[in-house]
């Protein structure tokens, strides 16, 4: 389900020059980074890419509804850690992306463990966003 604008908490502002071989900012400062091409791409790989800052944002972004949904259950997630991994590569349209979502709950069972990453991707705002767009795995 969509938000209005009248419902947004917190909007996000980021610049960015020189698309994959410059820098983007946020506007606030808190982010500035050089962003260049992997190497595995052709690039030097001298700073950050696109698909690292996907990654960091929705792993960040997972852990939370994880979070959400632990305390939902009364599950202990402390000592969790989610992982994010997105790959970019040639498709019929150019390029496309595909993420890999793996999540280490410590103080709980593999099959909880499953059913926490399996709702916390129901309520992600990434997930949510992606769903129907590209492929998401998840593991545990």
């Amino acid at each position: 389900m969509s938000i209005t604008q009248s419902d947004v908490l917190y909007t996000a502002v980021a610049t960015a020059q020189n698309g994959r071989d410059g820098r983007v900012a946020s506007d606030d400062g808190q982010l500035d980074v050089v962003v260049n091409p992997p190497k595995a791409m052709g690039g030097s790989g001298a700073g950050t890419n696109p698909e690292q800052l996907f990654a960091a944002g929705y792993s960040a972004c997972f852990q939370g509804a994880l979070g959400v949904v632990a305390r939902n259950e009364n599950a202990d997630i402390s000592g969790s850690t989610v992982t994010a991994e997105v790959g970019i590569g040639k498709n019929d349209d150019g390029f496309g992306i595909i993420v890999k979502i793996s999540a280490t709950i410590p103080n709980v069972d593999a099959e909880t463990a499953k059913s926490l990453i399996e709702k916390a991707h129901q309520v992600c705002p990434y997930s949510k966003a992606t769903r129907g767009n590209i492929t998401v795995e998840l593991a545990v």
